[in-house]
């Protein structure tokens, strides 16, 4: 059984989130000239995560946000105003107050989303087995089949491949990161990528192509990272999933739990 939720391991649980994409981002914004403009700023507790090259949510959001003054989130919504990237926040439960909703309101932000955070223990699971997939590491040589799951299984434009690729690649000898794909009969299938950190294990992305979809590929992923994380004696698993996702669910039915629901806020003007 799960341990129930605190105040301290929901912290807990949302700063495994940010450390993993600082890991990320640093690694990628270490690259020959900043090909992808990353940049990360401290405000305060929170971090202001962006890239001008990368557009969308996964690179460019606000984390660790909670209510000390004004004149710190008008810093973050102008340094975001700056870069001419839309501010997004996201916010836990466990750094949210009516202040800080208020203040959003007040400066033209709304809640336009949620997020699931999920926890579990690492387990082993010995036998993994399906009768169609098997599941290796991947190859550093592989990054382009990596991209090209990765962009289809997400519906990604075309143009995104070799960012994905570049993005991914340079994270491949970083400490902690585990890259693992999942073929059928040596046809590749689906990706899985683990981030391990102090003790606590991070199931970060993963994708299936349309056509091996809702086959069992996703489920085993997610076993398998488990598994790892259990043999590398992590004692915390987490990981974040769209809000009643397929990726949610078979989390769930690998015996996750969840932790909790983020809403993200963004501004009116940035209406799809």
């Amino acid at each position: 059984m799960n341990p129930t939720i605190t105040l301290h391991s929901a912290k807990q649980i949302e700063q495994a989130e940010i450390d993993m994409l600082s890991a990320r981002l640093l690694a990628v914004q270490t690259m020959k000239g900043n090909p992808m403009q990353i940049e990360i700023r401290h405000f305060g507790a929170a971090m202001a995560f962006s890239s001008k090259i990368i557009s969308g949510p996964a690179f460019n959001t606000v984390k660790g946000i909670t209510f000390t003054s004004t004149m710190e989130i008008d810093e973050i919504i102008s340094y975001y105003k700056t870069l001419g990237i839309p501010c997004r926040f996201e916010i836990p439960p466990a750094h949210a107050s009516p202040e800080l909703f208020h203040y959003l309101h007040e400066k033209g932000f709304y809640q336009s989303d949620f997020h699931t955070a999920l926890y579990g223990l690492p387990k082993s699971y010995p036998t993994l087995h399906s009768q169609e997939f098997s599941i290796r590491k991947l190859e550093e040589d592989e990054f382009d089949i990596f991209a090209d799951i990765y962009i289809r299984g997400f519906g990604m434009p075309e143009f995104t491949r070799e960012g994905v690729c570049q993005n991914n690649q340079v994270l491949f000898d970083k400490p902690g990161w585990h890259f693992y794909i999942a073929t059928i009969a040596n046809i590749p299938a689906g990706i899985g990528v683990l981030y391990m950190n102090q003790g606590i294990a991070s199931l970060t992305a993963s994708a299936t192509l349309p056509d091996f979809q809702r086959r069992g590929c996703h489920t085993l992923l997610i076993q398998k990272r488990i598994h790892t994380a259990f043999e590398s004696h992590c004692t915390l698993l987490v990981g974040q999933a769209r809000f009643g996702s397929v990726s949610q669910n078979n989390m769930v039915r690998c015996g996750m739990n969840i932790a909790y629901t983020k809403s993200i806020w963004t501004h009116e003007n940035d209406k799809k």
